[in-house]
């Protein structure tokens, strides 16, 4: 069976780390696609506009899902790979995705080298991490299901049975409604629908 599964956070949570004069505040989020980052990282640097650099690492999906694991990384101007991939490190130790951390530095006028980058990112992100509540989740996908009226009760009888969340709907003469179903009876559903005359099966 598909694992469909995954851990996040169950809302944003907040870190800090401070060595040397620095100050590392850390922000994490649950996002649910790639364009959730870019609003939330432009907002943190729009609020701590003075800090120095705002440092992130993004992770979204699972291995089972389509399209695969996603991340990214991004040192925001520290020396390569001190910064976004200790965040993202932190990420995938505890197993966590559709998940974004920043991290907002405001130096403190004593280098730390590579090395105490590294270990400020890291623990500023575990900081907020562990100030987060974990929480379950499911993958899902969208599913559209187009039919004529004349078959609605076949396709309500194929949602009653599998019960997925009916997202919106519409009955006329030609007739629509969207669901979201879990990743594992996601192609059984498409199966069932599909085989019912007249109706047109889409992933929203």
């Amino acid at each position: 069976m598909i694992s469909d599964t995954y851990l996040t956070i169950a809302a944003p949570a907040e870190g800090l780390y401070k060595d040397k004069g620095s100050r590392f505040l850390a922000f994490a989020y649950p996002i649910y696609s790639e364009t959730d980052v870019k609003p939330i990282v432009e907002a943190l640097k729009a609020k701590y506009y003075d800090a120095r650099h705002h440092c992130y690492a993004w992770r979204l999906g699972i291995d089972a899902s389509e399209g695969g694991e996603r991340f990214r990384a991004n040192d925001d101007g520290e020396p390569a790979g001190s910064a976004g991939r200790p965040i993202l490190g932190q990420l995938l130790s505890r197993g966590l995705t559709n998940l974004l951390v920043v991290v907002v530095r405001y130096f403190g006028g004593i280098k730390l080298g590579v090395p105490g980058l590294i270990a400020a990112y890291k623990a500023a992100t575990a900081d907020a991490l562990d100030a987060a509540e974990v929480a379950e989740r499911t993958e899902n996908r969208e599913i559209t299901v187009d039919f004529p009226y004349l078959v609605m009760n076949q396709v309500m009888k194929v949602v009653k049975e599998m019960e997925p969340k009916v997202l919106g709907q519409d009955f006329d003469m030609a007739c629509r409604v969207r669901l979201s179903v879990r990743l594992r009876d996601a192609e059984t559903l498409m199966r069932q629908m599909g085989d019912i005359e007249g109706v047109n099966v889409s992933l929203s």
